[in-house]
C-alpha cells in the first residue's frame, strides 16, 4: 500500500433528546481555571473540576499525550458529567470517544482489538493540503441546450473579483453541480479545480438591495480580492481508525456508515502508522492527541488491564480517562483484591481525581437545572421536598422523579408541579432502600430465598459416593 486513501467524512445529522447529562456545556471554569459555584451545567464538584481544567489546558496545547486519569467517587458523584463537560470545551476539533468497559464483551471481535480500535478513534491527524480553487462573484451563466434534443448541455460563467473578471467554460458536470447548488448571478463562490466541487460562501454586499427577495437567512459576504484563481491551504482531520478502515475495506470509506468494520491487520495499520509518520516530517499533517472515555472502567479484566498498561507506552497514544465507583474490590478475571478492581501497576500510572458527594444546596441546584433542562415548571415546596427525597435516597432517584411528576401534574391540568405530585410519584415508585428493605421482610415469600430469617439451618444430603454432606443456608445481614 503505497499511497493512504483519505475519504471526506461527514457529520450526520442526530436526533436532539434529553438525555442524562445533555445539559452540561463545559467544565464551567473562569479564566484562571477556578470552578464557578454553578456554570455550564455543572454544580459543586470545584476540585475535580478544576483538576479536570488543568488536563484539559494540556490536551488543547497538545503538551499532554498517553496519560491516563481516574474519576473515583461514590455513585451519581458527577463523574460522567466531568467528562462529558470535558468533551464539550474540546470541541469538535479534538476527538473525544466514550465507551462503557462492558462494551468490550459484547462485540463479535477480541477485547484488545476493540480496545485498539477505541485508542485509534481517539488520534486525530490534521492533514493539510494546498488546494487550486477559483473564488469570486458570479457576474453570469449561460447554459446552451442542443436544439436535436440530446441531454449534453455546455455554458460559460462570467465570475468577477475587485480586481478582475474572467469567462468559464461549463461541462455538463459542473452544469449539474451549479444547478444542484443553486447557484445564481450575485452569489460569491468557490470552485475547486482538482475536484470541481462547488461551495457556495454567500450573497455579494452589491446585492444587499435584493435583501426582501433572499429571506432572512441568507449571507451576505464581500466580493473576493485580488486574482479569481489562487491557492488554498485545506484542513481535514480525520482518525486514525478512519484511515484505517478507508485502507483495508474494498468498499472504502462507506465501512465507517456499515457498522461492521470487523478486525484489522496489524499490517495495515503498521503502513498508515509509517505514512502519518512520514507526513509529520514533511510538515503535511499533525498530530491531534485526543481522549478516551473509559466508564464503569472495574469491568475490565486482567487482560484488558494489561493492553491498557503496554498501550499507555505507545508513541500514537490519547488521554485515557477512566471512572469507577468500586472501592476495594476484586481484579475481574482473578482472586486478588485492589482498590477501584484496578491493578497496582497500572493504578500507579493514573492520576486520580475524586468526587465527592453532593451538599443539599447543591442537589437543589441539580434539580433545577434539571427542571429547566426538561422544561418542567415547579413549585418552591415541592422542589424543596425533591431535594430532601434526593438527600435521604439518591440524586438519579429524584432526577428521575421529574419528568414523572410533570405527567401526573400534567393529567390533572396543572401547570406547575407541587409537593401532592411528588408524593404521588414516590409512592407509586421504590428507591433502592425501600426495595431493600421490603425484599428483606417478605424475603420467605420469593422463590429460591435464602435465609430469611437469618438463620443457618442445616439440612443432610447425599452426595454421589454415599456420604452424607451438611449443607447451610446462606445468613442475610438485615
Amino acid at each position: 500500500m503505497t499511497d493512504v486513501k483519505m475519504g471526506e467524512v461527514k457529520d450526520m445529522t442526530r436526533i436532539e433528546r434529553i438525555g442524562a447529562h445533555s445539559h452540561i456545556r463545559g467544565l464551567g471554569l473562569d479564566d484562571s481555571l477556578e470552578a464557578r459555584a454553578k456554570s455550564q451545567g455543572l454544580v459543586g464538584q470545584t476540585q475535580a473540576r478544576k483538576a479536570a481544567g488543568v488536563i484539559l489546558e494540556m490536551i488543547k496545547a497538545s503538551k499532554i499525550a498517553g496519560r491516563a486519569i481516574l474519576l473515583a467517587g461514590q455513585p451519581g458523584t458527577g463523574k460522567t458529567a466531568i467528562a462529558m463537560g470535558m468533551a464539550q470545551a474540546l470541541g469538535s476539533d479534538t476527538p473525544f470517544t466514550m465507551l462503557a468497559a462492558s462494551e468490550l464483551f459484547s462485540m463479535e471481535m477480541s477485547k484488545t482489538e476493540a480496545l485498539t480500535q477505541a485508542f485509534r478513534r481517539s488520534i486525530g491527524v490534521r492533514i493539510k493540503e494546498e488546494a487550486e480553487i477559483i473564488e469570486g462573484e458570479v457576474v453570469e451563466i449561460q447554459i446552451e441546450r442542443p436544439t436535436d434534443g440530446s441531454a449534453n448541455k455546455s455554458g460559460k460563467i462570467t465570475m468577477k473579483t475587485t480586481d478582475m473578471e474572467a469567462v468559464y467554460d461549463l461541462g455538463q458536470k459542473m452544469i449539474e453541480a451549479l444547478g444542484k447548488e443553486k447557484i445564481t448571478a450575485g452569489d460569491v463562490i468557490t470552485i475547486d479545480k482538482a475536484s470541481g466541487r462547488i461551495t457556495k460562501l454567500g450573497r455579494s454586499f452589491t446585492r444587499s438591495h435584493d435583501y426582501d427577495a433572499m429571506g432572512p437567512m441568507t449571507r451576505f459576504v464581500q466580493c473576493p480580492e485580488d486574482e479569481l484563481e489562487k491557492r488554498k491551504e485545506v484542513v481535514h482531520t480525520v482518525s486514525l481508525h478512519e484511515i484505517d478502515v478507508i485502507n483495508s475495506r474494498s468498499h472504502g470509506f462507506l465501512a465507517l456508515f456499515a457498522g461492521d468494520t470487523g478486525e484489522i491487520k496489524p499490517e495495515v495499520r503498521e503502513q498508515i502508522d509509517t505514512k502519518v509518520s512520514e507526513w509529520r516530517s514533511e510538515g503535511k499533517a499533525d498530530i491531534v492527541p485526543g481522549v478516551l472515555f473509559i466508564d464503569e472502567v472495574h469491568m475490565l479484566d486482567i487482560e484488558c488491564f494489561s493492553f491498557l498498561n503496554r498501550a499507555l507506552e505507545n508513541e500514537l497514544s490519547p488521554i485515557l480517562i477512566l471512572a469507577t465507583n468500586r472501592g476495594i474490590t476484586t481484579i475481574r478475571g482473578t482472586t486478588y483484591k485492589s482498590p477501584h478492581g484496578i491493578p497496582l501497576d497500572l493504578l500507579d500510572r493514573l492520576l486520580i481525581i475524586p468526587t465527592k458527594p453532593y451538599s443539599k444546596k447543591e442537589i437543589s441546584q441539580i434539580l433545577s437545572i434539571r427542571c429547566e433542562e426538561e422544561d418542567v415548571e415547579m413549585t418552591d415546596k415541592a422542589r424543596d421536598l425533591l431535594t430532601k427525597i434526593g438527600m435521604s435516597t439518591s440524586l438519579r432517584y429524584a432526577i428521575h422523579m421529574i419528568t414523572i411528576a410533570n405527567l401526573v401534574a400534567l393529567k390533572r391540568k396543572a401547570t406547575q408541579v407541587d409537593v401532592a405530585d411528588i408524593k404521588r410519584v414516590y409512592s407509586l415508585f421504590d428507591d433502592v432502600k425501600r426495595s431493600a428493605e421490603y425484599l428483606r421482610t417478605y424475603e420467605q415469600h420469593y422463590m429460591f430465598s435464602e435465609g430469611a430469617d437469618g438463620d443457618e439451618d442445616e439440612d443432610e444430603d447425599e452426595d454421589d459416593s454415599g456420604r452424607k454432606r451438611k449443607k447451610g443456608r446462606m445468613k442475610v445481614e438485615k
